[in-house]
């Protein structure tokens, strides 16, 4: 008797290597990304550099020092976490030899970390084996340093830092990817670095996420009028227009997730009938892009639970994961 076959565990067979492109967006803002891999950012100023996102590992953050290298020697000074999530987070370490002396998040992030850093990272490290090269390098959980603001979404607790020649604005604009996300803006350069809030033709995970309230931060993101933006995944988007599209198309993937999660809670569907639901709104808009398949799964789990009024995502272990994936995509 022939069964059909199961996909492989989240993205585990996902093997190939990503080209990476390191590129100037303007006088003192730096965009490193991998085809749909999660991306970091560099502000480089006359006197430190700040770098948006670690990489997993301190082997794969190397890679990333390696390009810096070949346009500035100034002291990385500044880390910046702009959510707890281990493929952003684990490789910071790394950067202490290249003059770090402040890894930098916001007070939902670092709470986030004290509740659920351990369990995500277990969890991303056997989701995404090729996203953690060199596992066996990170000393342990990443802590901030320096924590902005108080967990309330708006400028008014934000962080400015001076690189020289170059100012930095950092806070909380509002939950969305995670209840903690953070950003930095250089509103001199017109350049915003999102995090995971915005994504570009690539899977946006909400497996974590505040679905009710993400659509309201990306509209204040909107509001700042950026020329350029670094997303968390897919492209680096350059001129006014583009960085809309990208709004767009993260605003459209997490308003239509969301819909089709109050449509099954409506309908009193269970979770496995949720997600065919959703698959029936969601393949032919974004089935073809990286990680789609990866996503979904986890991304039904939370509109799921959301619609049903779980406000706080539950924590994702590596037997969840399983469990979940055994019963959404066997």
């Amino acid at each position: 008797m022939s069964t059909a076959p199961t996909k492989a565990f989240a993205s585990q067979a996902d093997l190939d290597e990503k080209k990476i492109t390191f590129q100037q967006l303007s006088a003192h803002c730096w965009a490193y990304t991998a085809e749909g891999d999660p991306n970091s950012g560099v502000i480089i100023g006359d006197k430190y550099i700040l770098v948006s996102d670690a990489t997993a590992t301190p082997a794969m953050a190397r890679d990333l020092i390696a390009k810096i290298r070949t346009v500035s020697d100034k002291p990385i000074k500044y880390v910046l976490l702009t959510h707890y999530h281990a493929v952003r987070v684990l490789g910071a370490s790394a950067y202490a030899a290249e003059g770090a002396t402040e890894i930098i998040a916001s007070r939902g992030t670092y709470e986030l970390i004290v509740e659920r850093g351990a369990q995500d990272m277990q969890s991303e490290i056997e989701r995404f084996p090729r996203l953690f090269r060199g596992v066996e390098g990170i000393p342990g959980l990443t802590w901030p340093t320096m924590v902005v603001g108080d967990g309330q979404p708006g400028r008014q607790g934000s962080l400015c830092i001076d690189l020289g020649g170059v100012k930095v604005d950092i806070w909380h604009p509002g939950a969305g990817h995670t209840r903690g996300d953070t950003i930095a803006w250089v509103e001199a350069e017109k350049v915003l670095f999102s995090g995971d809030l915005v994504e570009y033709e690539a899977g946006v995970y909400t497996g974590d996420a505040q679905l009710e309230e993400w659509p309201a931060t990306l509209e204040a993101l909107r509001a700042l009028n950026a020329e350029a933006i670094v997303p968390g995944r897919g492209e680096a988007m350059m001129g006014h227009a583009n960085v809309n599209k990208a709004l767009d198309y993260t605003k459209r993937w997490v308003e239509t997730l969301f819909g089709c999660g109050k449509e099954a809670a409506k309908q009193g569907l269970d979770l496995k009938a949720s997600m065919a639901l959703t698959r029936q709104s969601m393949d032919p808009i974004f089935g073809h892009v990286f990680i789609y398949e990866h996503c979904l799964p986890f991304d039904v789990s939370r509109a799921y639970d959301e619609a049903q009024g779980i406000k706080n995502p539950r924590i994702w272990t590596a037997e969840r994961d399983k469990d979940m994936w055994a019963a959404l995509q066997a």
